[in-house]
């Protein structure tokens, strides 16, 4: 898989900026005016693209009150699997218009579609990218579908066994697209801290040979921070204006300013990691200058020996290296030595 591709008008990879994207998912709250100002505020927290996503209930569920649809447990407790699409769906009249309005803003918009119908809108919408969610990585046809388009794929793994991801990945392969990454991610709302194990990131990257990233629905932004290290190339956070207004996904997305310091925080790591080769900075070198040296403490006479009482390893750095210390013990003064001298060749023999 390629280690670097374009998202629109960012480039992805290796030796590029951490994408940062803002889910805005259901947080919209059905009200246009409410998703505009979702974008205006992810553009001032700092995101690099927004991201919607592109369903009906009617392509994700049935609507029936039977077992099978019920929803126990977690903030959905209650509701049927129809009617919590139904209410979280972005309409999609809307996705043109909020993806114009992103785009002007100079970030990048992009969708997870969950049906062949999603797919072709999203083609027609020219989207950069399409993400699987991780409850679709095993559907095949899908996935297929999604990588014949020849634009980046982004596959969550939160719900995938290990042969999940390779019959995805495979899929992708033979519609030869090699523009995919893979988001570790646990579907779990909010994710418990325990659960999340990112140390799997670098597996992901290595076993699949691809680019990997975060999708998080923990609280907080320690986690995507935390991951940064590990070779996250894109980091996906729910944002809400206000956690208080509610909604399908309010309890576990982050406010603006929370999204603000996460992408600061990211940033400020992604300057820290710096490179792995030993190598000192220039500044850094420059310090050496106050490192311990050789420097006369006491006043030496010509004829002197050099002593432990008037010889010592002190800073700053200005006079012979300390490893010489034993070698000039002993050694006599060519010269009177004025304490305070950095001590160097030929001032003794």
């Amino acid at each position: 898989m390629k280690k670097e591709f374009q998202i629109g008008k960012r480039t992805i990879g290796e030796n590029h900026p951490v994408f940062c994207v803002a889910e805005m998912s259901g947080n919209h709250l059905k009200d246009y005016g409410r998703a505009v100002e979702i974008i205006h505020a992810a553009k001032e927290a700092g995101a690099d693209a927004v991201k919607l996503q592109t369903y009906t209930a009617d392509s994700l569920s049935l609507n029936c009150d039977n077992e099978y649809f019920q929803i126990h447990g977690g903030l959905w407790d209650g509701m049927t699997e129809y009617k919590l699409y139904e209410e979280a769906s972005t309409p999609w009249e809307w996705q043109p218009k909020l993806k114009a309005l992103a785009e002007s803003l100079g970030m990048e918009c992009f969708s997870s579609p969950f049906d062949a119908a999603s797919v072709e809108f999203m083609k027609d919408c020219d989207m950069p990218a399409y993400k699987v969610a991780s409850y679709e990585i095993n559907d095949i046809p899908l996935i297929r579908k999604i990588a014949a388009l020849h634009k980046p794929v982004i596959l969550a793994t939160g719900i995938a066994h290990l042969e999940d991801i390779e019959r995805a990945m495979r899929v992708c392969r033979e519609e030869g697209n090699d523009e995919v990454m893979l988001l570790k991610c646990v579907s779990a709302y909010p994710t418990p801290y325990e659960d999340i194990n990112l140390s799997m990131i670098p597996t992901l990257a290595k076993t699949f040979d691809c680019l990997a990233g975060l999708s998080d629905h923990s609280m907080g932004s320690a986690v995507a921070v935390g991951a940064v290290p590990l070779g996250i190339r894109m980091v996906e956070k729910h944002l809400t204006l206000r956690r208080a207004d509610g909604g399908p996904d309010g309890a576990f997305s982050m406010e603006p300013e929370e999204f603000r310091e996460m992408v600061e925080h990211i940033r400020i790591v992604e300057k820290a990691l710096g490179v792995s080769a030993y190598a000192l900075t220039e500044k850094q070198e420059k310090e050496r200058s106050g490192s311990r040296s050789l420097f006369v403490v006491r006043d030496i006479r010509a004829g002197e020996k050099l002593t432990p009482e008037n010889i010592r390893s002190i800073r700053p750095g200005h006079g012979l290296h300390t490893m010489y210390y034993e070698e000039v013990l002993g050694k006599t003064a060519q010269q009177d030595i004025e304490r305070g001298t950095p001590l160097a060749w030929g001032m003794f023999r």
